[in-house]
């Protein structure tokens, strides 16, 4: 009878899994009916919350009543023996990028893998191997070429690991040429691959076979100098570097040649201390990750402070040493909220 029970609690489950799902923003305890915008009224909203990326919690049966039964028939099957079944979730998040079918994908070196929410199919996807019988052990930058193959910066296996549009691991780039890879983004017109050298405190440019062409800057403090650069974002023929130790963006041109530098180090909300993930929206304004004091800081073209949001904490609008930010076509600007273990999700309004 034990038996028959146990099948048919499992036939009921592979049913329930089965039925279609859906990936919400607004995973349980969140509101989705409340409206955050930054800034506030009586300002005109610029940016607003749109939800949080954490795991497995995104994803939800369709049919409440079904999702409500198989959940329960899954923690009576996984209490069987005192077994627990393992949260599929973020841990140490760190950036990501949005492929062409919406794909959300995202490195986390906390559990060394990469992990893809598909919207469109109503799945979360975790990619763990890299490839010759080996795991990702730091994936930090990572990108996505016009043909759909998507490339993952390791600083520990000290190169870019190439998959295949399914997470099949087919390449990898720079094995003997980097150091410690952290930040990586693509130059979409020309194919060229730039990724951030941290340990040798350069930018390594790579053609889409992964030939070296140039390397960019050295260690110093000088315009297209670096100190330990590490996130990257290729928009409009414009390099934006990470000069972390520097503390400040650096503006290339796509050779390498130092345009501008925004940022400076001080004790004041819109300085920069341990400036991190960089990303830029579709009029251009360029939003920045300040890991030390728990803030995104968005500034204009011309790096004047428009808006800063954050603080120390796990409430909407703060962080806990936040990482990666990265943008797609939508205008929805995604930040990697490392030690909090999830991706805030917001929207650009215009203006």
């Amino acid at each position: 009878m034990k038996t028959v029970a146990l099948l048919s609690a499992v036939l009921i489950l592979q049913a329930c899994a089965a039925a279609p799902t859906v990936m919400e923003y607004f995973p349980e305890g969140e509101s989705p009916n409340e409206v955050i915008v930054w800034p506030p009224a009586p300002e005109i909203a610029r940016l607003e919350y749109v939800g949080v990326l954490i795991g497995e919690i995104n994803f939800t049966v369709a049919d409440d009543a079904q999702e409500g039964i198989g959940m329960r028939i899954l923690r009576w099957i996984a209490g069987l023996g005192g077994m627990q079944r393992e949260i599929r979730q973020l841990l140490r998040p760190q950036t990501g990028t949005v492929d062409s079918g919406g794909r959300i994908l995202i490195s986390d070196v906390g559990r060394q893998a990469v992990f893809v929410f598909d919207e469109s199919q109503g799945e979360l996807f975790i990619w763990v191997d890299a490839g010759s019988a080996r795991s990702f052990q730091s994936p930090v930058g990572i990108g996505v070429r016009p043909d759909g193959y998507v490339l993952v910066a390791d600083a520990e296996l000290g190169y870019v690991v190439v998959l295949a549009p399914d997470g099949t691991p087919v390449d990898r780039i720079g094995d003997g040429t980097l150091s410690r890879p952290t930040g990586l983004t693509i130059d979409s017109a020309s194919g060229d691959i730039y990724v951030s050298d941290t340990a040798a405190h350069d930018i390594k440019v790579f053609n889409r076979d992964g030939e070296l062409l140039r390397t960019i800057g050295r260690r110093g403090t000088g315009p297209g100098e670096f100190n330990s650069p590490t996130h990257l974002r290729f928009d409009d023929g414009r390099l934006y570097v990470t000069d972390t130790l520097n503390a400040r963006i650096q503006i290339l041109t796509a050779s390498g040649e130092a345009t501008a530098e925004m940022g400076k180090r001080g004790l004041f909300v819109g300085n920069l201390v341990r400036p991190k993930g960089v990303t830029t929206d579709s009029d251009g304004n360029i939003y920045v990750v300040e890991s030390y004091y728990d803030h995104l800081l968005v500034f204009d073209t011309n790096g004047n402070l428009l808006l800063p949001i954050g603080g120390a904490g796990n409430r909407v609008g703060q962080f806990f040493l936040p990482a990666g930010i990265w943008s797609d076509s939508a205008d929805r600007i995604f930040v990697a909220d490392m030690f909090n273990g999830r991706v805030i999700v917001l929207r650009y309004l215009g203006g």
